[in-house]
């Protein structure tokens, strides 16, 4: 269906019936429930804490011995934030809070090639989130520092954070 056919149908509902639906889709499907409960209560701080648990638990777990380090746990956060429409300043906090445990964990473990290409991919997508968004001034430091960080650890694909940073430049 498109967008014109479903406002045309929804003009023809009465107030009661477009109520009546809003519910049903309300109690059907959980990303419906999801969005009404984010729009009318905003609890963001909480929301992000939630994030960074789950980042963290994926490089130093609680509950298993081997940490799993994946990325896209981090991805999916930041994907569905934007989705919500939760404030760009959080979900910055986010992609550096994830660029900084997997700072910590490379420290510790040895880990392959991919995983810092990955993160190459992710500080990019920071450093160019941050500039678009006119949070420069809030997070340079915090990006400066995970990418000397890059270069003390001597992380494969230097040259890739370095142009990342251009960017911002």
């Amino acid at each position: 269906m498109s967008k014109r056919a479903l406002q045309k149908y929804l003009k023809e509902l009465k107030k009661g019936e477009l109520e009546e639906q809003l519910i049903d889709l309300y109690l059907r499907f959980p990303v419906v429930k999801e969005y009404y409960d984010f729009v009318f209560n905003p609890k963001e701080d909480k929301l992000v804490q939630e994030a960074k648990t789950k980042i963290s638990n994926e490089y130093f777990p609680l509950k298993r011995r081997r940490p799993k380090a994946r990325r896209s746990v981090a991805q999916k956060y930041i994907k569905h934030f934007n989705k919500l429409g939760v404030e760009p300043a959080l979900i910055a906090d986010v992609m550096l809070f994830n660029m900084e445990i997997a700072q910590s964990y490379a420290l510790e473990k040895n880990v392959p090639d991919a995983f810092y290409k990955s993160m190459s991919n992710s500080f990019k997508e920071a450093v160019h989130f941050v500039s678009t968004n006119g949070l420069l001034p809030e997070f340079k430091t915090r990006i400066i520092k995970v990418y000397s960080q890059t270069q003390e650890q001597q992380w494969l694909f230097e040259e890739e954070f370095s142009r990342a940073l251009d960017i911002i430049d």
